[in-house]
């Protein structure tokens, strides 16, 4: 992905398809989506994306069509700032510190949450459009960019006006999910960002805004290991700190009558004589990236080894997938990462999360299935959390953590709101609601909209068609000059449809491209 200030998102829209394969429900057709495949997109057109219910799958980036597919599926974030961890997920926490330290974690995997990726929706479903697209890559470079008077002029003008008059060159770089280390121009969060927020009636939830009550005797427990951990801070074998992590360890003492939060376990100091060494490494998706070149190939070994035991695909298939995640592009602070999980220097996990304006976006996770014992699914969310918070330091707008679709249809993709605090997205909307508030509607029926102001609309909705971005034999223009230089049937209703589902605003700064 790139940050936004070189080249513009570029985008191929294949529409709504018959229904396909659905991996919750096993239906063979159930499952219904429209579907575009992203030969280039910014941070912030994705940002904005999936704050209308989009999400990708390496280059395809998809929107289930919430009304007619057989599960539908909501987009889920957590208010990473707030997240306070349940007694499950302390326990994941603890289980990982006692294997680093002692080794001797009884290896079951535990029932409470799914041992899969904890955002495993995007390899639960067969795409239609999963294959590379056939444009070439000239195709895709812009040579003009019409003038903002020309454009107008031909708009109102009757005559054809010839192309070559009055053009801008542009440069253009490689047109592919690339990283960039340039930060986002600056933004007013989008419409989608606004939250349904009500205080909960009496006996109908906690009050996030106040401390948790606490037994005495989970105090006395808490006052105790802070004593020994004061005694072992300058112990840190076993777990490197650097950089902002540092902050994390000097604010990771409990506090009083406060409960525990998880960088308060994630950074705790070890022993000397902890028996494992677990380091968790950010490297950008790029073969221009000296770690994630050095590491690939035992990063795509393990990527196919998870995916035959797992997700019982062959080798032939596990390939293709991990290339999509390793596309060229810069070093960066926005854009596509790995978190790779080193255990005594082998790789034993890799979180693939995009970082973006406003969130940490988690895309998929494989393990090594041997540690499956350590609940890695579970582990790697709270990390990604803490690694949320941890960027929220120097990026104020970034804030939350997006945990993909959110499925209550699937009982086994419920865990999911387990995170909390977390809203859910509106389908008509795209208003954040908080999950309390939807679950009882939920109940109801698999499809419900959640902004109970029937007056509300989609602020973000398509207003004019014309202003659409439309890239034409590599020339950008919008929709009303393209419309009068099309030769041949009218495209417009599926333009119509496009533009709907990004909303105006991407509409307008994506390019759609047209042959």
């Amino acid at each position: 992905m790139a940050a936004g200030g070189g080249s513009p998102s570029i985008v191929e829209f294949f529409g709504g398809e018959d229904g396909y394969r659905c991996g919750y429900c096993r239906s063979d057709t159930g499952n219904v989506s429209h579907g575009m495949w992203a030969h280039s997109m910014t941070v912030q057109d994705y940002q904005d994306l999936i704050d209308r219910g989009w999400r990708r799958s390496g280059k395809y980036v998809y929107k289930p069509i919430m009304n007619q597919t057989c599960c539908p599926q909501y987009t889920i974030r957590c208010q990473a700032l707030h997240f306070q961890a349940s007694k499950s997920h302390k326990k994941v926490l603890k289980k990982m510190l006692k294997f680093i330290s002692k080794g001797n974690v009884l290896k079951v995997v535990s029932e409470e949450e799914p041992m899969d990726s904890h955002i495993e929706d995007v390899a639960a479903c067969d795409f239609p459009y999963k294959s590379e697209s056939q444009v070439s890559q000239s195709e895709l470079t812009p040579l003009a960019v019409d003038h903002a008077e020309r454009v107008e002029n031909e708009d109102k003008d009757s005559g054809e006006t010839k192309e070559e008059g009055n053009v801008q060159k542009v440069e253009s770089d490689s047109v592919q999910i690339c990283t960039d280390k340039d930060t986002p121009v600056p933004a007013e969060p989008s419409h989608s960002a606004k939250a349904v927020h009500a205080p909960p009636k009496p006996g109908k939830g906690a009050d996030l805004s106040k401390p948790l009550c606490r037994k005495a005797k989970d105090i006395r427990k808490e006052r105790k290991l802070q004593k020994l951990l004061q005694s072992q801070m300058g112990t840190l074998e076993g777990s490197q700190l650097q950089g902002d992590q540092a902050f994390f360890l000097q604010n990771s003492k409990p506090k009083t009558n406060q409960p525990k939060n998880i960088e308060d376990f994630v950074f705790a100091p070890l022993p000397d004589d902890a028996l494992h060494k677990l380091e968790v490494r950010l490297v950008p998706v790029s073969f221009e990236d000296p770690q994630f070149k050095s590491s690939f190939n035992q990063s795509a070994t393990l990527f196919a080894k998870y995916q035959m035991s797992v997700h019982k695909d062959t080798p032939s298939d596990c390939g293709e997938n991990e290339a999509e995640h390793a596309p060229n592009g810069p070093e960066c602070g926005y854009g596509s990462f790995h978190q790779q999980y080193w255990l005594d220097g082998k790789i034993i996990a890799v979180g693939v999360i995009d970082i973006l304006p406003y969130c940490v976006s988690s895309v998929y996770l494989y393990y090594d299935p041997d540690f499956s014992f350590l609940s890695l699914g579970v582990y790697s969310a709270l990390r990604e959390i803490a690694f949320t918070r941890q960027l929220h330091e120097k990026a104020p707008d970034l804030c939350f953590y997006y945990m993909g679709f959110y499925i209550h249809s699937c009982p086994k993709m419920r865990y999911k709101g387990q995170y909390r605090p977390s809203d859910l997205l509106c389908p008509e909307t795209y208003v954040w609601t908080p999950i309390e508030q939807c679950l009882p509607l939920l109940e109801h029926s698999k499809y419900s909209r959640f902004n109970q102001d029937g007056k509300a609309v989609d602020e973000g909705r398509l207003k004019e068609l014309g202003r659409v971005r439309v890239l034409h034999k590599r020339t950008v223009m919008p929709y009303n000059v393209y419309k009068k230089r099309r030769k041949g049937p009218s495209d417009e209703a599926s333009v119509q449809q496009y533009a709907s589902l990004v909303g105006q605003t991407c509409s307008e700064r994506m390019l759609l491209f047209r042959s």
